[in-house]
């Protein structure tokens, strides 16, 4: 099924910072409304912020209040969902997680990520939703009048939060700056206190970086064949994460007789270390078992490494760059710095949207005998790699 990434509109109300709103993106991009309305009327219905969920009797509520008519899907497969708007319901196989909403329109999947590449999550529930006094919206459909107008509207209410953002930010520094009187603190403290209830800000919107915390974020699969995954490939893995990708993060996650390789953050770097990783597979795969006949143990396997291992790394570039000066120095620390803004962020919306919480442990790989003549020679066809594409783009291909 194909997926594309969609807020729902959030970003374009202005909301900032991480939050687990499924319910409220699905409804808003189902129903055409905009997230802040969607937004405002379930907290009304629930009784509490949708920032953390939202129930699926308040969603059917919200929806018939709406005149959508909800109706159940009677299917059984995925692949034969039916054609207009559909809201679907995915529980978890265990019990460590929350449930999720996402919306399917005319096949195509809608949301931050992709559910049906989740082993650990079942389709339960699929809901049919229709109006007869309302088209089905389609998300990027072009030539709808309603929807320019909305996405004006949104750009409009964007830059209305960022000046409402930089006042709650003034306030706050001046309520923090010890050179403050006692009534300037009172006084600024119950002014910004004011404007985050209003805006439904938190303390973690105001003393983020504003880049960050607007920052889209998603987390794909590439499934792997076998239990215990190759070295090579979980190498691979870790390379495109800190040379090429540094700013996308990596788990792996067995389940049955399958490995899969989890991308997430930032949703454009996701999907191009996904389709990279997909690319290199293929490649190293190839190349092992036109040599040895296979890629998986033995000398395949061992010139699989060795490939791996001998890719073009970045470390040599940044201590040479780093010897030419402090300002060079001071660049690297903040890039440094921002990428792990950057993972914290993608961390917190790991747990705020998909209810994973992740901890380090060991892990057993599959090889056979080390072969150390096949592992210098994908070494060395590594080292001939050049990623530069069009327009710096960084991508596979020889010298």
């Amino acid at each position: 099924m194909e997926f594309v990434w969609h807020d729902g509109g959030r970003a374009a109300c202005g909301f900032v910072g991480q939050a687990g709103d499924c319910v409220t993106r699905s409804v808003a991009i189902v129903t055409g409304d905009k997230y802040r309305d969607v937004y405002d009327r379930m907290a009304q219905l629930g009784g509490s912020t949708p920032r953390s969920g939202v129930r699926v009797s308040v969603m059917r509520q919200y929806l018939a209040e709406r005149n959508w008519n909800v109706t159940d899907w009677d299917g059984r497969w995925a692949s034969q969902l039916p054609e207009g708007a559909l809201l679907l319901n995915f529980e978890p196989l265990g019990r460590s997680r929350t449930g999720h909403i996402s919306c399917v329109i005319d096949r195509v999947l809608y949301d931050t990520w992709q559910p049906f590449e989740d082993p650990t999550l079942r389709l339960a529930e699929v809901l049919i939703c229709s109006n007869e006094q309302a088209h089905v919206y389609r998300p990027g459909v072009g030539g709808n009048d309603d929807t320019a107008g909305g996405n004006e509207e949104s750009r409009l209410t964007q830059q209305e939060y960022e000046r409402i953002l930089k006042r709650v930010r003034a306030l706050h520094r001046t309520a923090s700056n010890e050179a403050s009187t006692e009534g300037e603190i009172r006084n600024a403290m119950r002014a910004m206190q004011a404007l985050m209830l209003q805006h439904n800000l938190s303390r973690s919107d105001i003393v983020d970086d504003g880049e960050i915390v607007r920052m889209g974020m998603t987390r794909r699969a590439c499934p792997l064949n076998g239990k215990r995954a190759c070295q090579w490939e979980a190498s691979l893995a870790f390379y495109l994460t800190t040379d090429i990708f540094p700013s996308v993060q990596h788990y792996r996650q067995t389940v049955g007789h399958r490995s899969l390789y989890w991308f997430y953050g930032p949703v454009d770097d996701v999907q191009q270390s996904l389709e990279l990783y997909r690319e290199m597979l293929m490649t190293i795969a190839t190349a092992a078992r036109l040599r040895y006949g296979t890629h998986v143990r033995g000398s395949g396997a061992s010139y699989a490494e060795g490939y791996v291992h001998g890719l073009p790394r970045n470390h040599a570039e940044q201590e040479a760059a780093s010897a030419t000066g402090d300002v060079v120095m001071s660049q690297n620390a903040l890039i440094q710095s921002r990428m792990l803004a950057v993972h914290d962020a993608a961390n917190n919306w790991l747990f705020q949207e998909c209810g994973i919480r992740l901890r380090s442990g060991g892990t057993r790989y599959g090889r056979g005998d080390f072969d150390r003549a096949a592992h210098s020679k994908g070494k060395a066809d590594g080292a001939k790699h050049d990623y530069a594409g069009k327009v710096g783009q960084k991508r596979i291909g020889h010298q």
